[in-house]
């Protein structure tokens, strides 16, 4: 389970770097990321309609990691409450 639970800790992690590499790739009212792979702001790097699918893909890719933000987020609850924190020795024990 704690296998399970750590890989997906780390396919979220490169969720989140790849989110952040796409929305740097979109083109800004500067000329972005996308000016230092060598191109005019004119030109784009990955076809004629680049906006468009950068648009789209981030959209998706920013759905998902809400997604799994929030379905980690439970399972991290689930496994706190499941382990048990209780400490050995109650009040009641001490003061008798």
């Amino acid at each position: 389970m704690a296998f399970l639970y750590f890989s997906t800790i780390f396919l979220f992690l490169v969720l989140c770097v790849l989110l952040c590499a796409v929305i740097l790739m979109q083109e800004s009212k500067s000329s972005g990321l996308g000016a230092s792979f060598g191109g005019e702001t004119s030109e784009s790097l990955f076809g004629a309609s680049t906006a468009d699918v950068l648009k789209r893909f981030t959209a998706w890719i920013a759905l998902i990691f809400f997604i799994a933000c929030i379905l980690l987020s439970l399972w991290t609850a689930a496994l706190g409450r499941s382990k048990t924190t209780a400490p050995a020795f109650t009040m009641e024990h001490i003061e008798s």
